[in-house]
């Protein structure tokens, strides 16, 4: 099977004064290529923290304490599987946004309040693809001084030219450096001697410290005068900026890419935080809740339009919801989660057709029907505080079908059907049917 990302048995805690949260119990999952993923369950259930640990940003006092991340990118430099937790944070930074990006819960949370839309979105581009707003900046130039007939302006534009060609040069040679590492770092994965352990720590250390930066680049910025010569790269990653929210559908983006968060409804709000997690168009899109606190209308428009970009720009989407009538519309499979369980794992024609755990047949039980009739079905009690989980299955304390050992000990996940896996004891003796 291809995938894209996988994690496996992945431990993620909060160590707080009440005691330590346990967020994530064991919790795998797998992104193929060229689907859209579910994660489904109650508020609490630990659908934020997953995704939140496949990027490596979960904060404090969280802490992944164990379990694997793979990445299995198959661009140049990352043909091999990676386990991106014995990573280090300048590795992940190149990760993050180019590789993988998210859209977060809150769209005004998400951005920040004092910087223009064409600052927050712009960003994106400075740090990951400078490379090519500085060929495009050259270009400009080199266009410009064919044409132009003023010695002085000629000369400021060489010197634009020749300070841009440098830090090209540095950052090209910067991105050799790391790659040569990371090779290194790849045929390293897995060993466990002490040598090779060492070596890892020290080559994680030292790509941390490497610097991208040109010295006479640097001291020229710092110079009240010359730094002028950056002006050009802020316009190229303006136009950059503006074709891309035209390219979302954004209009008047000329107007937009001055505003504030504040003079933009909770809809562009949005569409301006998917713009910043498109513009280095990653191979996986992570949308944590994204029409949340949006009306219906404004609701559709968000899911078309990351229908529409899976299919023109991204691999893969990994989509989080609470609405099980718009995972069945959009999404291939789904995780149903549960206090941080992997429940069941299915396809979604799958799963809405035969739903194997109690905890998943209580969610579709609960969403009413077209010709509803009488009181609706509910799960009786409450999420767990986590604090003090229940022992053996997390669910046992309000499952309808629970048995002496499922408060002994947690279900390991088996594969029912083909691609069908569910974390139950009623499955998992010899006449589990």
């Amino acid at each position: 099977m291809e995938k894209l990302i996988e994690t496996q048995d992945l431990y993620t805690n909060f160590y707080t004064f009440e005691g330590v949260v346990r967020a994530l119990n064991g919790v795998s999952v797998v992104v193929k290529p060229g689907e859209t993923y579910g994660l489904v369950g109650e508020s609490g259930c630990g659908k934020s923290v997953t995704v939140r640990s496949m990027m490596r940003i979960v904060q404090e006092p969280g802490k992944i304490d164990s379990g694997h991340i793979v990445l299995f990118f198959g661009k140049e430099g990352r043909r091999h599987a990676i386990d991106i937790l014995g990573r280090s944070d300048a590795y992940m930074q190149l990760i993050r946004g180019n590789d993988i990006s998210m859209i977060f819960q809150e769209a005004s949370t998400s951005l920040n309040p004092v910087l223009s839309i064409g600052d927050q979105v712009g960003e994106s581009f400075l740090l990951h693809r400078l490379s090519e707003m500085l060929e495009r900046g050259i270009a400009q130039i080199d266009e410009e001084l064919s044409r132009s007939p003023f010695i002085l302006a000629a000369w400021w534009k060489r010197f634009q030219r020749a300070l841009y060609k440098r830090e090209n040069a540095r950052l090209a040679k910067h991105l050799e450096r790391i790659g040569e590492i990371d090779e290194i770092l790849t045929e390293l994965e897995g060993k466990e001697d002490q040598a090779s352990v060492r070596q890892r720590e020290t080559l994680n250390r030292y790509r941390d410290r490497l610097k991208k930066t040109d010295l006479l680049v640097q001291f020229v910025k710092r110079v009240p005068f010359l730094r002028r010569y950056y002006g050009r790269i802020r316009r190229v990653v303006r136009e950059a900026v503006i074709g891309l929210m035209t390219q979302l559908g954004i209009p008047s983006p000329h107007s937009i890419v001055d505003r504030y968060p504040h003079e933009l409804s909770g809809g562009m709000q949005q569409r301006i935080v998917i713009a910043i997690a498109l513009s280095c168009q990653p191979a996986l899109l992570i949308a944590d809740e994204p029409t949340s606190n949006l009306d219906v209308t404004i609701q559709a428009q968000i899911i078309e339009l990351i229908r529409q970009l899976k299919l023109t720009k991204i691999s893969s989407v990994l989509f989080i919801t609470h609405d099980l009538g718009l995972v069945a519309e959009i999404c291939d499979r789904v995780t149903v989660m549960y206090a941080g369980d992997s429940a069941e794992t299915a396809s979604v024609r799958a799963l809405f057709k035969n739903p194997l755990h109690p905890y998943t047949r209580g969610l579709l039980d609960s969403v009413p029907g077209v010709e509803q009739v009488g009181e609706l079905k509910t799960i009786p009690g409450s999420v767990p505080n986590l604090v003090h989980p229940p022992s053996g299955c997390r669910f046992h304390p309000r499952c309808p079908r629970a048995m002496d050992i499922c408060k002994q000990e947690k279900p390991s996940i088996i594969e029912y059907e083909p691609e069908h896996f569910v974390a139950c004891h009623l499955y998992t003796g010899k006449d589990a049917r």
